[in-house]
């Protein structure tokens, strides 16, 4: 039963989680915010909800290697299996897309997170430099995007928030809004608790689940994201979201969690995970900066690298 409870759990996040976003994001258009500003803060911010709540549950219930497993993990899946499933299916276009500043961020802020993690803890201080650095990013994203939108280059999907709905009705955003906000924490209480007693019937470490089970899981809806962005031909979208996602996850999920219970860092991580994690985000290095395309034989080898690496921390 362990195992229903937590797929249950799973289920329950990611749908709070979406229903979190819809009411957020047609409450903040509704208020007046714009969308511009919608788009790069609240969606973001809203779709990490359920890997946010994860991180602090297993915070506060003292299993920190749940929440550093979870974001080492999705970190290492968002790359190796959310860009190499798709991959398999069709060719992303990736040299037609201009993502080298993100993607430079994204690195930036990996590296960021190995110098705090090799301080034995993510505490107060780590929090307040993690988060001041998403600060940085973000202000640095709004600029640009204004300046685009005032000489008259705005991009059609920030007009567009994901969600956004312009005649939903104050109930039905209401409802969303308590689905979410009463769902995400079910969920993770299901998820962490169960992903504890499996860690314990296994007679593995709870980091363990953490990388695996846990970061797959919360790795799915980017994954239907960023299939979805690569039959459509969107290959920006699919890569962007990928970097978008592992930004977030670093900066925002532990720069939170951190404020609210201090996380030490399993040695484990320190000697393995987070290097397989810088080298997976390398990997993309050719397709952002060298116009290579994201092929069938890449997709196959990314995939490849991703079970062996996840056989490589079972055994």
């Amino acid at each position: 039963m362990v195992f229903v409870y937590a797929v249950i759990g799973l289920l329950i996040l990611l749908l709070a989680g979406d229903a979190l976003v819809k009411g957020a994001v047609n409450l903040s258009l509704r208020v007046g915010i714009p969308a511009l500003i919608v788009s790069l803060t609240i969606v973001a911010f809203g779709t990490s909800a359920p890997e946010l709540l994860i991180s602090i549950k297993a915070a506060l219930e003292g299993v920190p290697g749940i929440a550093l497993g979870n974001v080492v993990g999705s970190n290492t899946a968002n790359v190796l299996l959310v860009l190499g499933i798709p991959a398999l299916i069709t060719v992303m276009h990736t040299s037609v897309c201009d993502t080298r500043k993100s993607y430079a961020q994204m690195i930036v802020s990996t590296l960021l997170f190995i110098v705090l993690a090799f301080r034995g803890v993510f505490d107060w201080i780590a929090g307040i430099v993690l988060l001041a650095a998403l600060s940085w990013i973000l202000f640095t994203q709004v600029m640009e995007a204004l300046a685009h939108r005032r000489a008259g280059k705005a991009d059609a999907e920030l007009e567009e928030p994901e969600g956004a709905d312009p005649d939903m009705p104050w109930w039905k955003i209401a409802l969303f809004l308590v689905l979410g906000l009463i769902g995400l924490p079910l969920g993770a209480d299901l998820l962490v608790d169960s992903a504890r007693e499996i860690a314990l019937m296994f007679g593995v470490p709870d980091t363990v689940i953490g990388l695996t089970l846990v970061a797959i899981g919360t790795s799915l809806p980017e994954l239907a994201t960023t299939v979805m962005a690569a039959l459509r031909k969107q290959a920006d979208v699919a890569i962007g979201n990928v970097i978008g996602s592992n930004m977030f996850n670093l900066l925002a999920i532990i720069g939170i969690a951190s404020l609210i219970a201090p996380m030490p860092v399993d040695p484990a991580f320190l000697r393995f995970d987070l290097w397989v994690m810088l080298g997976a985000s390398l990997i993309l290095l050719p397709f952002v900066f060298f116009g290579r395309d994201l092929g069938k034989v890449w997709g196959a080898v990314l995939s490849a690298l991703y079970v062996g690496y996840v056989i490589l921390v079972l055994v």
